[in-house]
């Protein structure tokens, strides 16, 4: 039989991502719709073990859906990851009488929650909150359609810099294991070359690129490169390696950094924050529990957590091609 539930918690984990605040609104307000109450529980499972809640209302959350951050704050626990840690926070849920928690975050953060689902048959579910779109069963993570937003303004800016002094520039975007920012963000940025760690594409092939470019005129370049790209040991490093090996090049370096996770989100990320909290909510009261929503064919849809966290997501391979003929 299904615990029945009156009161739910929520707290944001991991690094932040714009979006965030809009999944608490819509939780916060889905609880009110149905006649529960609810807590946001600050910094994380840092904040769980310490029994750091605040009571929300639907007036609570007004003015927040257009912010970026959280309004919760975020923070990693090593502590969590105890089995004292999680023993403190099951009891402070008990003690302030919360019956389920959603967990916003990313596979680090699902993973403190599977496991205190396990261990305790705590009603759990997870909405995916992280800039680099690298969850497994959802098509897209809050803040990244943000952070490509920035990040194609980034390069836009920086296009005009280059075409105004003939320059070459190597800019850096957040993508450590995965190159969807940088992909994405490359092909809309109009980039004569697109780097990321799912694709060892060489230096050879980096050269003939950009002497390619140059043969068919072109007077300055772009070069995308996620910082996990495996081509060499950092952006500074590939600036160094061009300085050497071709000549008649003018090299700057831009590194994008945490510029890319804030910012107000854009509709996209509002309306999915939307929709998920609503989705995650609901579940928790039809007994589903252990679950990740994610967006797939344009419908909430649940992932158990384990395959959220041990899935791997996949790059646009049509996207690849795309760029190749782009840059033609």
């Amino acid at each position: 039989m299904s615990k029945i539930i009156k009161k739910i918690g929520v707290l944001t984990s991991g690094g932040d991502s714009s979006g965030m605040n809009a999944a608490i609104r819509s939780v916060v307000r889905t609880c009110a719709f149905h006649g529960l109450e609810c807590v946001g529980i600050y910094r994380g499972y840092e904040g769980l073990m310490e029994g750091d809640f605040i009571n929300l209302d639907a007036r609570s959350v007004k003015g927040i859906i257009n912010k970026g951050g959280t309004i919760l704050k975020s923070a990693r626990s090593e502590e969590f990851k105890t089995k004292e840690g999680r023993q403190k926070a099951y009891d402070k849920l008990i003690e302030s009488n919360v019956d389920g928690l959603v967990v916003i975050g990313g596979d680090g953060s699902f993973t403190g929650a599977m496991i205190f689902n396990q261990e305790f048959d705590f009603p759990v579910m997870g909405i995916p909150g992280t800039i680099d779109n690298d969850i497994f069963g959802t098509t897209h993570t809050l803040g990244f359609d943000t952070a490509l937003n920035t990040v194609v303004e980034a390069i836009d800016k920086i296009r005009d810099t280059a075409s105004s002094h003939n320059r070459l520039f190597f800019i850096e975007v957040m993508g450590r294991d995965v190159g969807h920012i940088a992909l994405n963000a490359g092909v809309a940025g109009g980039a004569e070359e697109i780097l990321i760690p799912e694709e060892d594409l060489g230096l050879e092939r980096l050269e003939e690129s950009l002497r390619r470019s140059r043969k068919s005129g072109k007077s300055s370049s772009i070069v995308i490169v996620a910082e996990g790209d495996k081509i060499g040991k950092n952006i500074f490093e590939l600036k160094e390696y061009v300085d050497e090996n071709m000549s008649g090049y003018d090299v700057r370096v831009s590194v994008l950094g945490h510029m890319q996770r804030g910012g107000s989100p854009s509709c996209f990320d509002r309306v999915l924050a939307s929709r998920m909290g609503v989705k995650a909510v609901e579940s928790i009261l039809e007994g589903k529990t252990n679950f990740m929503v994610g967006l797939l064919n344009n419908k909430m849809e649940l992932t158990p957590l384990e395959n959220a966290i041990k899935g791997k997501s996949k790059i646009n391979l049509e996207l690849l091609r795309v760029s190749d003929i782009m840059t033609t």
